[in-house]
């Protein structure tokens, strides 16, 4: 009888949730390309701060470097020398002890000999290699110390031989030498050309149970990087050593090799590894604390995991040019933080991913451009938004997504043309395609693009809207500049998705003034130039007014500043500080010309400036308009609500 048992999913990501809303995400980086910065800085700072619940590389590299910290307190780098100094000390006292009673000159001249024995630990060991011991338990202990610097070194080299070989015979120490002889033999095979991966499959297939780490290495070059970054970390481990003890254990290391009878093969093993991979780091020192001493193949091991914390670390700060997800390893992840590192990883290449993929972001990694769909997205958000102000500003208000119709329906229908913006008839499209034999037998009905008729309408009251904004670099300084794009941009998604009969002109102005496009409101920067030219985007404007001269003209002007520029007969740009008097003069007549076309011009006012406010409201007293000093926060809805309260009166 099968039995189920059902918990909590704990294996990845949770594979039945839904997509990610990327919306949210263009929400968060629109935030940061309002304040100035472009799409490539505005996704890097998303995925560093992390979004919808998922932790951003920022909390990854502080795991990182709290394990580094972590690490660097396992222990000291010296416990395999203090391991051969106690098992030394334990074997000499030991066979004194044996000594001792015996009164024979024999047993005095031995204790001689161990009295002049040298401190270094290896040079004793090294003299002590053809004694005789009388002391059975001092010829075990010495025996101990030699077996361990036998397993410590091949550790050093492949990590998890020291508790293979513990308890081991000569029988074990056997293969370990036919191993090293085998790999030898298959990288000179490998450089000589004639290595195979059926070579390699023979190999791990006889030997691979003496590398336990996992994943296991799939081809010859996996396994070389394994050993290669093991080599350059014990190389690393000794030159954290002070020279005294570096020496000492060099010694200790040199003489197990000579007992074991693989000294010639590590060597060149070690040499053939350091000439595949000449990039790692083969010297420098690690800071190591902690009161416990470390064996030569954990201190090996320790080396190697702040290693791999290091490349991890530059990595997730991705603070090189041409940085990218992609450049995370994801198994050094997992290493080092665990699954749910990896989970989080993932989930932020799923959103980078998405934005791509669902038409928000285009171009190279490092040429990122927002596309037309994420445009009118910042747009419908930056709406949100100020609606929101807006409603909240009153009682009883409230948003209302719908958009309303442009015109009335006659009742007529025609064919759709490519371009057109009015509702389909979806009765007699259906009917075309089903009068022409659209329909199957199952009920489906195929539609082509012959088929579609829409609804005819009349068209009512439009509106010709101007949005004049400041640009100048006083703008920035005041803290100015992204109010003042999110008011365009909301501006602009209200008039073309509830208004789409109104023709909207967003004009610019510092020096020169120039119409902006709509899909590039988002990523508009202000101009580090002295001017602000309010005469040339009046003069702009007029024009956009005189081509819809049947419409009810609507012109907002957003500034901090009287106009300092204006433009000479040469079309050049003409700036004084303070303002001249034919600067003045000549935006007043730009004024002058949009109260004869019947436009009324709103001002609205951010900044406190005497000068300013005097022109203003001789702005004012000549054209007939308001002049509005709102709370820069709330900006786009004084707009909005501004716009709307013209455009209904218009309608």
């Amino acid at each position: 009888m099968n039995r189920f048992r059902y918990g909590e999913y704990d294996d990845g990501p949770d594979p039945l949730a839904p997509p990610y809303d990327v919306r949210g995400a263009v929400d968060e980086m629109g935030r940061d390309i309002m304040a100035g910065a472009d799409p490539l800085r505005a996704l890097r700072d998303l995925l560093r701060r992390g979004t919808q619940n998922v932790r951003g590389l920022d909390d990854l590299l502080r795991d990182v470097r709290r394990r580094r910290d972590q690490v660097r307190s396992r222990g000291r780098l010296d416990g395999t020398l203090e391991e051969a100094r106690a098992l030394l000390d334990r074997a000499l006292g030991q066979e004194r002890g044996e000594l001792f009673p015996d009164p024979s000159d024999d047993a005095r001249m031995r204790e001689a000999e161990l009295d002049s024995l040298p401190e270094d630990t290896s040079a004793a060991v090294r003299r002590l290699a053809d004694y005789q011991w009388r002391s059975q338990a001092a010829a075990q202990s010495f025996e101990e110390l030699r077996d361990l610097l036998r397993r410590e070194v091949l550790d050093t080299h492949f990590q998890g031989m020291k508790e293979a070989l513990a308890n081991s015979g000569t029988e074990d120490m056997q293969r370990v030498r036919e191993m090293v002889d085998a790999l030898n033999a298959m990288l000179e095979a490998d450089d000589r050309g004639e290595h195979t991966q059926a070579d390699f499959d023979r190999f791990m297939d006889a030997y691979g149970d003496m590398f336990p780490e996992e994943p296991k290495p799939r081809n010859l070059e996996e396994l070389v990087d394994s050993l290669a970054r093991r080599a350059a970390a014990a190389q690393r481990m000794m030159d954290s050593l002070t020279p005294e003890q570096r020496a000492e254990l060099q010694g200790l290391m040199d003489d197990a090799n000579e007992q074991s009878g693989m000294s010639e093969a590590l060597e060149r093993l070690s040499g053939a590894l350091r000439g595949r991979r000449p990039d790692l780091d083969w010297s420098g020192g690690e800071r190591m604390a902690g009161e416990q001493g470390l064996g030569m193949g954990d201190a090996t091991t320790a080396v190697q995991e702040l290693a791999d914390l290091a490349e991890l670390d530059t990595a997730l700060n991705q603070g090189y040019a041409g940085a990218g997800l992609d450049d995370i390893d994801e198994e050094a992840v997992r290493r080092a933080l665990g699954r749910r590192a990896v989970d989080d990883l993932d989930r932020l290449r799923a959103v980078e991913r998405e934005l791509r993929d669902q038409g928000y972001l285009e171009g190279s990694r490092n040429r990122l451009r927002l596309t037309p769909k994420a445009v009118r997205r910042l747009g419908e958000t930056a709406l949100r938004e100020v609606f929101a102000d807006t409603v909240n500003s009153r009682p009883g208000g409230h948003s209302a997504d719908a958009a309303g119709h442009s015109a009335e329906p006659t009742g007529a229908t025609r064919a759709w043309e490519f371009g057109d913006e009015e509702a389909l008839d979806v009765v007699r499209t259906l009917r075309n395609a089903i009068g022409r034999g659209g329909a199957d037998s199952g009920g489906r009905v195929r539609m082509r693009p012959e088929d579609f008729e829409v609804a005819e309408a009349e068209r009512r009251d439009a509106a010709a809207v101007c949005l004049l904004v400041d640009l100048s670099y006083s703008m920035a300084l005041r803290d100015l500049w992204g109010t003042a794009k999110q008011t365009a941009m909301a501006l602009h998604s209200l008039v073309t998705t509830r208004f789409p009969q109104d023709a909207v002109q967003i004009i610019g102005f510092s020096d020169y003034a120039r119409e902006l496009p709509p899909d590039g409101l988002a990523e508009l920067s202000w101009e580090p130039v002295q001017g602000t030219n309010l005469q040339h985007a009046l003069l702009l404007a007029g024009r956009h007014l005189d081509r819809h001269s049947d419409f009810e003209p609507i012109v907002l002007v957003v500034t901090d500043g009287e106009p300092t520029s204006h433009l000479e007969r040469d079309g050049s740009a003409a700036f004084a500080w303070p303002p001249s008097d034919e600067t003045t003069a000549a935006t007043l007549a730009e004024v002058d010309r949009m109260t004869r076309r019947g436009a009324g011009l709103n001002v609205f006012l951010l900044a406190d400036d005497p000068r300013l406010e005097r022109f203003v409201d001789e702005v004012a007293r000549r054209n007939g308009g308001r002049v509005v000093r709102p709370d820069a926060d709330r900006l786009g809805g004084y707009v909005v609500r501004d716009f709307l309260s013209r455009r209904r009166r218009a309608g």
